[in-house]
């Protein structure tokens, strides 16, 4: 008798049959990318499990991931092409044939592009097929094209690729099998989340070593730190100068690693008021000068047979003066504003801490240094008998990224690494290939010109290293639609998604005829300012006709923004696609080698529905967009998005896949188009990776045999060194326009900002929305998370993830709370100068006193994500999106900028600032503002109240066996039972 003892004991069959078979594909319930098995009985999915063999996450898998059937079996899902009837937002659709849906979009692109191609905005999500949406962008005309990464992680990137050559995100990772201290900035649980798991397994299973976590809000990977710093939201940047501080005065810093392999001894120009002030001394061939200290001359940095000096003032031949860029950076930041002392209130930290941080990196970083037995050449053919390594180790995301001050923050966490020497060294964070690449590492973003039925000579997103790459026009006004690569925020280099529909409402800097996007919920959760985006979506001009002329939208399911399109393209889920995770895109390598992976279609759709990409070529080819179709107007990829991932080259030689390459599939990296590719890819487990030789895995910026194998990949131009940039010259040239210098300046307006912000050294500033309003009057910070066990939107639509969370509270620190009378469980408003929404509390203490946050994406609209009306998620759960302001207060003329970081244009959504008030007991039992419900879809699923996976499943114990073929291997299983799943209550 068991602990329940009952009349009868419940007969449990403990090894089930699971499957018939098994087939293998790459996860897409996070951005993770980790292999997985799909066990298949008959036309249905029954289990998900980790892929043991697969780089990414080695068998692991997460919540998210196991949960993947019901994201294939969710009821959201759409079924079959829609045309718009009621008002855009009634959410009243007709079903339509594909053909009938690619003529209209087909008639609406191709008008567009025979009167100005940029009127068409073509904008992504998260999507990971950028490479391919990017290609057919530019192949349209249009500059008007970016995915989510200006709202999401621009900042990281932006700052790594002008910084270090490469960034943190998805692109770089500690040393997780020898660093010793990590120090983790604003990382939450939903990015990059198996690896970091696993690293930090690893990490904390090993003796002396040390997990500090820079976070406001102590959860997830906070909540197994060794050390929590609950930093005030914005103030990071200070806590890393302040690091920086105590290191300079200690002399803690690595001389060596930064007279070799930074431009801290390149000479700067001391000439205020000066065209070149601020630039590089350089020589007649364009190579920068340093002064070389045994010789007493000025020398070239390209010769290895110099000893740089990295602080004095020098005097040129033309009488002028310079200093090295170290001896900048050091006058800086060991003036005492940046002292423990000065900054501690500021950012919620005492002093002493912060000396013993500095204290604990610099003992780690030099009394514990790593040697690797490992002889390699440098980039100059200097032999090396050995490989140093300082074992402290950094990673950040968009707890940084997501300030208006985050790009200058991030590059200050990149210099840190510099000072240390802890950059792709044992130990330290690594690059993951294709980077590191040049400082920035180009193209160049193409769109300066529209012209009508013609591509773009270029991509429409890239790297800009000085005015004259801005997309501007004579005037100074910008040319994209979403206003990136303009004076407002130059360095763009994601767009700025979150932007384009406010300015193509207002016609600002011009109108559109056709928003073209692809999983953007940019009517909800991926948008500040819900109601306002809401009301430009649905706008009319005086005659009657749409501000936004035309909307098509693709998705694989009902999400909000689904209610404001006129035409919707339903999408596969990632379990009825072939799919590319690309070197040209997003990869999956590690540190320790390259490696790129497929999605193969493990089940067929049961619904009309098409995958994105193949549609995406079907609808280039009709265009006649080159590349796309040939010349008799035949598609260049009749077999689709399978056709185009095997056979196209961006480059010559270059694909989408960088395995099995070759007529024979003997070839990596680069070679012909295979046929027999993605089979290859299918019998390998969906991916292709190999390792780094010893002597290839460190110190890649300058490593001979890393940089001539990284030029025979294709991931850069020339097989020479990357130096890692201190101070950014970059940064500077536009400094020097707006002071008035140069052909391209900035408008008069505009010319303060630009002086600024673009300091080529990393500063600290208040972000710009705190600044903005009294801080008494607003005196808490207000941030979102993700739960590790959803990812945005898609989760929480999710029958098994929405039992773990189904409702967001607000959490406030008890101490807070206490003082405003605030109970778990009170209803509390929560006030911006934007707006309120009402949620119900949840009080901690692992939290900044000054900040109060929640869950982001919990919050459902009612009608959306095929959810009952009386679901937690739209009656309970909230977005604090309706109180973020897409735009700062007006300026002294009126105009308004862009809630983002001035450099980039990140959004900035970390810079909110509310006060909370309880709520009287009769506002109390449902969350405000809660809009109307959308009318259901035509044919739309049935809701399912209870929904009991699996209790078909059970079947006859005595099955005769059967033989399947799992890629090239047997497996001996029983039949299935083909039943449907799911039951009504």
């Amino acid at each position: 008798m068991g602990f329940f003892p009952t009349s009868k004991q419940e007969d449990i069959d403990t090894s089930p049959h699971v499957s018939d078979e098994v087939k293998t594909t790459t996860c897409y319930m996070c951005a993770c990318r980790c292999g997985i098995k799909v066990h298949l009985r008959g036309d249905q999915i029954r289990y998900i499990e980790g892929n043991p063999d697969h780089p990414v996450n080695k068998g692991v898998l997460c919540a998210k991931g196991s949960a993947g059937i019901m994201q294939h079996n969710s009821p959201a899902r759409l079924q079959k092409p829609l045309l718009r009837t009621g008002e855009r937002g009634s959410g009243e659709f007709k079903e339509i044939e594909w053909d009938e849906a690619l003529e209209l979009a087909e008639d609406w692109l191709g008008k567009t592009r025979a009167k100005d191609p940029s009127k068409l905005a073509f904008f992504t999500g998260r999507d990971q097929s950028q490479s391919l949406t990017g290609w057919w962008a530019a192949k349209f005309g249009t500059r008007n094209f970016a995915a989510h990464g200006g709202f999401c992680s621009v900042n990281m990137a932006a700052a790594g690729l002008y910084s270090a050559g490469g960034s943190f995100w998805e692109f770089g990772e500690p040393d997780w099998d020898l660093t010793k201290y990590l120090l983790m900035f604003g990382v939450a649980e939903d990015h990059d989340s198996n690896p970091i798991k696993i690293g930090l397994g690893k990490l904390k299973g090993r003796k002396g070593t040390k997990f500090v976590s820079v976070n406001p809000v102590r959860t997830g990977y906070s909540g197994i730190a060794d050390e929590w710093i609950g930093i005030r939201p914005g103030t990071d940047g200070l806590f890393v100068f302040s690091l920086i501080h105590e290191l300079l005065k200690a002399e803690k810093i690595d001389w060596h690693y930064l007279s070799r392999y930074t431009n801290a001894p390149w000479l700067v120009i001391q000439d205020p008021g000066a065209a070149d002030d601020g630039l590089f001394v350089r020589d007649a061939e364009d190579n920068p000068l340093c002064y070389d200290a045994d010789k007493k001359i000025l020398i070239s940095t390209n010769n290895p047979d110099t000893t740089p000096s990295l602080a004095g003032k020098y005097t040129l031949p033309d009488g002028r003066k310079a200093v090295p860029a170290f001896h900048l950076m050091a006058e800086r930041y060991l003036d005492t504003q940046y002292s423990p002392d000065a900054v501690a209130d500021q950012i919620g930290y005492s002093a002493d801490n912060i000396r013993r941080i500095a204290a604990e990196i610099a003992h780690v970083a030099f009394e514990e240094q790593i040697e690797l037995d490992v002889a390699w050449t440098d980039w100059a053919g200097r032999k090396q008998d050995k490989m140093i390594g300082r074992p402290v180790s950094m990673h950040a995301m968009r707890g940084i990224s997501a300030h208006s001050n985050g790009f200058h923050t991030c590059r200050a966490i990149h210099v840190l690494q510099m000072l240390l020497g802890s950059i792709d060294v044992p130990g330290g964070f690594r690059h993951k290939p294709p980077f590191p690449r040049p400082c920035p590492p180009g193209p160049k973003p193409a769109g300066h010109d529209s012209i009508a039925n013609t591509p773009l000579p270029g991509m429409p997103l890239g790297f800009p290293t000085g005015p004259e790459d801005l997309l501007v026009e004579p005037d100074g006004t910008p040319k994209r639609i979403d206003k990136a690569y303009s004076w407002e925020y130059p360095l763009s280099s994601h767009g700025m998604m979150h932007m384009v529909i406010h300015n193509a409402w207002k016609g600002d800097p011009y109108p559109i005829d056709v928003l073209f996007m692809y999983m953007a919920n940019m009517s909800w959760n991926s948008s500040m300012n819900v109601q306002g985006t809401i009301k430009y979506l649905t706008d009319k001009n005086d005659d009657g006709s749409y501000k936004i002329p035309k909307i098509i939208y693709s998705d694989a399911y009902n999400s909000e923004m689904v209610a404001y399109a006129d035409l919707i393209l339903p999408d596969t889920t990632y379990l009825e696609r072939w799919d590319a995770i690309s070197l040209l895109d997003r990869p999956i390598c590690s540190a320790h080698g390259p490696a790129d992976s497929i999605r193969q279609p493990v089940i067929k759709p049961d619904r009309d529905v098409r995958a994105f990409q193949e549609v995406l070529l079907d609808l280039g080819a009709r265009l006649g967009l080159p590349g796309m179709a040939n010349e008799d107007g035949s598609p260049t990829y009749p077999g689709g998005y399978a056709d185009y991932i095997t056979n196209h080259e961006r480059t010559p030689g270059v694909g989408p896949l960088a395995g099995w390459r070759g007529k024979e599939g003997d070839q990596n990296g680069k070679g012909d188009p295979n046929p027999d590719q993605l089979q290859r890819y299918i019998d390998n487990g969906c991916f292709w990776s190999e390792e780094f030789t010893p002597e290839q895995s460190y110190y890649k910026f300058a490593n001979r045999s890393y940089l001539d194998r990284s030029q025979e990949m294709g991931w850069i131009p020339k097989a020479e060194r990357i130096v890692m940039h201190i101070y950014s010259e970059h940064m500077q040239k536009f400094r020097l326009a707006a002071q008035g210098h140069g052909k391209n300046q900035p408008p008069d307006v505009l010319r303060g900002r630009i002086e600024e912000t673009f300091d080529p050294l990393p500063i600290w500033y208040m972000p710009l929305e705190e600044k903005a309003y009294d801080g008494n009057e607003y005196p808490l910070h207000a941030i979102t998370q993700r739960p590790m066990h959803m990812y945005h939107s898609w989760g929480s639509q999710n029958a098994w993830l929405r039992q773990i969370t189904a409702q967001n509270r607000l959490f406030i620190n008890e101490v807070t709370a206490q003082k405003q009378g605030i109970s778990d469980d009170d209803w509390i408003w929560v006030i911006s100068p934007h707006g309120k929404v009402k949620t119900q509390v949840k009080l901690m203490s692992g939290v900044n006193p000054h900040t109060i946050w929640t869950w982001n994406a919990i919050g459902k609209r009612k009608g959306a994500w095929g959810l009952d009306d009386k679901a937690p998620e739209s009656n309970k759960g909230f977005l604090l999106n309706h109180i973020i302001s897409e735009l700062l207060p007006p300026r002294e003329d009126g105009y308004r900028y862009s809630n983002s970081d001035p450099v980039t244009g990140q959004a900035a959504w970390y810079d909110l600032r509310v006060r909370i008030e309880k709520c009287d007991a009769l506002e109390e039992g449902l969350t405000e503002p809660m809009l109307g419900a959308v009318a259901a879809l035509p044919n739309a699923p049935e809701q399912i109240a209870v929904l009991r996976y699996g209790a078909d499943f059970s079947e006859p114990k005595k099955l005769p066996p059967q033989t399947t073929k799992v890629g090239d291997k047997a497996q001996t299983s029983l039949p299935a039972n083909n039943k449907l799943l799911g039951e009504k209550p």
